[in-house]
C-alpha cells in the first residue's frame, strides 16, 4: 500500500471550533471528526474528556484511556454510514492551540547542527562542549508564547551587535531563522523525585507535535553566554494544530546513531524515531532532515530531564532541536543553510516557513504528521 494523506492508520487528536461549539477533534483524510457527539452514542465514558477546550483532561487521564480512543476511533472509521454525520471539510472549522502547554523544555540534540554551530561560531576550537556526548543537552523555554500553526509570527526586537567589539544596539532582528523540530507532548503526570525511566516512555508521553523554534540569530549570539537562550528564543514557537499518538507511530521506532562515549545506566539507549521532515520557505522545499539521524532520542531526553526529580504535568512539551542530517540538504535552520548568512539570507518580513513530516506506517502506509506553518510579520 501507499501513502493515504491522514487515513486510519494515523487518527490523531486536536482541538476545533465547530459551528459554535470547541471540542476534541480527530481526523480522516480531508474531514474533521467531532468525537463528542459521536462517543455520547457509542461511548459515553468518554464524553467528559472530549467536550472541552484543551486536550489536557485527555492528556491526564493515561495510557489506558488513550488506547482505548484510538480503538473506538479504529471502529468508527470502519463505520462511514454511522461517522458521516459527524464529519466536517477541514476548510470549514476554526483550528485551535490543542493543549495548554505547561513547561516547555527545547533540547540541541542533534549532532550534525551542534558541530555546524561549533564550525561557524567556533572555528579552531573543538566542535561539541566536553558534556555534549554524555547527556542531552536542553533549556526551559516560555510555554506562554507557544502557538498553533497559522499563527503570524512578529518579528521580535532586541540588543545586537553589528560586529565584533561593538557596543549593543537596539532595533529589529535582522538574522530570523527557523529551528525544524519534533515535539513530544506530556500525558500522565510525574510526582516530584520520581525519575521518568526510558522504559516509561510510552507511558508518560501521549503523542507527538511538529515544532518550528523561531530564533533571532543576532539576539540570540549577544545574549547566549553565560545562561543560553532567553530573548532570541522566548518571542514565539509555533507547534502543529495536530497532536499524532504515540500509538500510531508503532512502525516508526528505529535504532539509536552508534556512539563512541558510554553514556551512564539511567540514559539507556532508547529507540530513536524514523520520521522524515520537510521546510519550505514560499512554497519551495529547502531542506528534508530527519529525525533518525538524532544523537540523543526522545527517551533519554525524558529521561535526563526527569533525572533529578523534576515532576511532569499534563500538557508538558519537550522539543528535539534542530533535526539536522549529514548533507546540507537535511540541515534544519537557516544558520546552517546559509552558514550564518555568508551564502544566503535569512528570513524576510511576509515569509512563510511550513514544517511538514511523514513516519512509516502498517503494511507500506504512511503516518502524516500534518504541518506548522508561520508568516513573519513587521
Amino acid at each position: 500500500m501507499g501513502r493515504n494523506t491522514f487515513g486510519p492508520q494515523t487518527l490523531p487528536c486536536g482541538i476545533a471550533e465547530i459551528a459554535g461549539r470547541t471540542g476534541v477533534v480527530s481526523r480522516i483524510s480531508d474531514q474533521v471528526i467531532d468525537l463528542m457527539p459521536i462517543a455520547a452514542q457509542r461511548a459515553p465514558e468518554l464524553v467528559a474528556l472530549l467536550n472541552h477546550s484543551s486536550l489536557n483532561p485527555l492528556l491526564s487521564a493515561g495510557r489506558s484511556v488513550w488506547d482505548a480512543l484510538r480503538g473506538h476511533l479504529t471502529e468508527w472509521v470502519g463505520d462511514m454510514a454511522q461517522l458521516t454525520p459527524h464529519l466536517h471539510p477541514l476548510a470549514s472549522v476554526k483550528m485551535l492551540l490543542p493543549f495548554a502547554v505547561g513547561d516547555y523544555v527545547d533540547f540541541y540534540s542533534s549532532r550534525q547542527h551542534a558541530e555546524n554551530v561549533g564550525r561557524i561560531f567556533r572555528p579552531g576550537q573543538p566542535m561539541l562542549p566536553p558534556n555534549w556526548l554524555h547527556m542531552p543537552i536542553g533549556y526551559h523555554g516560555r510555554s506562554g508564547t507557544v502557538v498553533v500553526s497559522g499563527t503570524p509570527v512578529r518579528r521580535p526586537s532586541g540588543q545586537f551587535r553589528s560586529g565584533a567589539g561593538e557596543p549593543p544596539v537596539f532595533g529589529p532582528c535582522a538574522r530570523l531563522d527557523f529551528e525544524a523540530e519534533v515535539g513530544f507532548v506530556i500525558g500522565a503526570d510525574s510526582a516530584i523525585g520520581q525519575p521518568i525511566s526510558t522504559q516509561e516512555f510510552a507511558d508518560h508521553v501521549f503523542g507527538v507535535v511538529l515544532v518550528n523554534d523561531w530564533s533571532a540569530r543576532d539576539i540570540q549570539a549577544w545574549e547566549y553566554v553565560p545562561l543560553g537562550p532567553f530573548l532570541g528564543k522566548s518571542f514565539a514557537t509555533s507547534i502543529s494544530a495536530w497532536v499524532t499518538p504515540l500509538a500510531a507511530l508503532d512502525n516508526a521506532w528505529t535504532s539509536p546513531p552508534d556512539r563512541e562515549v558510554e553514556v551512564l545506566p539511567y540514559l539507556g539507549d532508547g529507540a530513536g524515531l524514523n520520521v522524515t521532515l520537510e521546510v519550505a520557505v514560499n512554497g519551495v522545499v529547502i531542506s528534508n532532515p530527519s529525525l533518525r539521524d538524532m544523537y540523543w532520542t526522545p527517551a533519554q531526553q525524558l529521561a535526563h530531564m526527569t533525572i533529578n526529580g523534576a515532576s511532569t504535568r499534563a500538557g508538558d512539551l519537550f522539543a528535539s532541536g534542530t533535526v539536522s542530517g549529514p548533507e546540507p540538504s537535511q540541515w534544519g535552520s537557516l544558520l546552517e543553510l546559509t552558514w550564518n548568512g555568508s551564502n544566503g539570507s535569512y528570513l524576510a518580513d511576509d515569509d512563510e516557513v511550513t514544517i511538514t513530516a511523514t513516519a512509516p506506517g502498517p503494511n507500506g502506509t504512511t503516518i502524516d504528521l500534518g504541518e506548522v506553518s508561520g508568516v513573519v510579520t513587521s
